[in-house]
């Protein structure tokens, strides 16, 4: 049986509605932040045990967040999946160059069983 604390960090409060339904669906316990200082703090004031990640954010994008995320001792450990409304193939180079930092890659509009489905992979692992 699925449990944890997820952190969504995303500009979007649609997108983090439809995530908070689907992953409380699941038992997750889910909290979630519109901005990347936000999300920084709250990762730090919660320490989640998996974070969603958009990357096109206005002001601090995905990729500053990860850094800072991955740069901090405190937090450094909690895995990341990535969010974006770009297929991976588009951000290719960006992407890669991130690649050993994160736990997974979805887009949006995503598939219910594939959030669900990477979600607990890395949970799981």
């Amino acid at each position: 049986m699925p449990s944890g604390l997820i952190l969504i960090i995303e500009d979007d409060e649609e997108m983090i509605s439809l995530g908070t339904l689907i992953l409380e669906k699941e038992d997750y316990e889910v909290v979630s932040a519109t901005s990347g200082p936000a999300g920084l703090e709250m990762a730090r004031s919660h320490h989640p045990d998996l974070i969603l990640l958009d990357i096109m954010m206005d002001g601090m994008d995905g990729w500053e967040v990860l850094e800072i995320l991955k740069s901090d001792g405190e937090i450094s450990d909690i895995p990341v999946v990535m969010l974006s409304a770009r297929h991976y193939l588009e951000d290719e180079e960006e992407t890669a160059s991130h690649a050993d930092r994160f736990a997974g890659y979805i887009v949006k509009p995503f598939v219910v069983s594939e959030l669900v489905d990477q979600v607990n992979r890395v949970m799981s692992s």
